[in-house]
């Protein structure tokens, strides 16, 4: 009997190691909901490239405005037409992936207009789209793990509120997952205060439409802003954000072999490097980026 022992017992050990390393290892962010020919929030998932994904985006909150999202294409919130998402996040989650609301995004109408605002909108988040209960749940009764801060108008004021706001919403059982996307010129002028809390688990900085700090013959502006982020902001993981075709921003588009051989060898080194964050599934697809990097993160 002792051999069969001793063989269990090292089998569970290298599965324990396994699921450890998975954890710990580097993966990729995709932003997916604003054009309906990237495929379903299923297939997304399916994919395997993916570890968190961006549903993108609540545009409209705050003020006292009625919250509504926007999936472009893929459904209309207007009609309940979002609810049947639910399967489609569930399965994801499924499959281990991370599945997260991003409010705010380019083209939006939101910003805080006080303390108190900011909780009634941690209120209707947790009950709409965490673990609260609401009876107009946009997209269906899936509980998503956390919300991504994708702020880039109206103010930067009591996002840092709002982040404090949700992050007491984990203390109910499953954690609420926060994340942020901001603009790579440290520090970013709409949640660079906020992220300053330490409540943010996934920094996504966007290192594109940023010349002074993306990616260019010369490495040292990319890297210097880098390690501006990783030194700076109390995260768990700070994440490399990309487009993932040159259409897909104005500019910062990295071809793989540059990233693959210059820029991801200078920046993972750091322990707070998480991977890579993607704009967005619909030129993902063109590309085939993310498969091509999977490899080398």
């Amino acid at each position: 009997m002792a051999p069969k022992l001793a063989i269990s017992v090292a089998f569970l050990i290298s599965v324990t190691l396994a699921l450890q390393f998975r954890a710990d290892a580097a993966g990729i962010a995709i932003y997916w909901g604003q054009n309906g020919n990237e495929g379903t929030l299923e297939e997304t998932c399916a994919t395997g490239n993916y570890d968190y994904v961006n549903i993108a985006f609540l545009p409209t909150f705050g003020n006292g405005q009625t919250p509504m999202i926007n999936l472009a294409g893929h459904c209309d919130p207007y009609t309940n037409g979002c609810t049947r998402l639910s399967s489609d996040i569930k399965s994801c989650q499924a499959k281990g992936v991370k599945v997260i609301l991003s409010i705010g995004g380019g083209a939006g109408s939101y910003y805080l207009a006080s303390k108190e605002d900011a909780r009634q909108v941690a209120i209707y988040l947790w009950n709409n789209f965490l673990g609260g209960t609401s009876s107009s749940r946009p997209l269906g009764d899936a509980v998503l793990d956390g919300i991504d801060f994708d702020i880039e108008g109206g103010t930067n004021l009591h996002w840092d509120d709002l982040a404090t706001f949700l992050s007491a919403y984990s203390k109910k059982g499953k954690k609420v997952y926060l994340t942020a996307a901001p603009q790579c010129p440290f520090p970013d002028a709409w949640v660079g205060g906020a992220l300053k809390t330490g409540l943010f688990d996934y920094v996504w900085v966007q290192f594109y439409n940023n010349p002074p700090c993306q990616y260019s013959a010369d490495l040292s502006n990319l890297e210097n802003a880098w390690k501006q982020w990783v030194s700076d902001i109390p995260a768990t993981k700070i994440f490399l954000g990309l487009p993932a075709a040159p259409d897909a921003a104005g500019s910062g588009f990295i071809p793989v072999s540059d990233l693959t051989s210059k820029v991801l060898p200078a920046i993972k080194g750091s322990s707070k490097y998480g991977g890579v964050m993607l704009w967005s599934k619909y030129y993902d697809d063109q590309t085939k980026y993310s498969a091509s990097i999977k490899n080398h993160l």
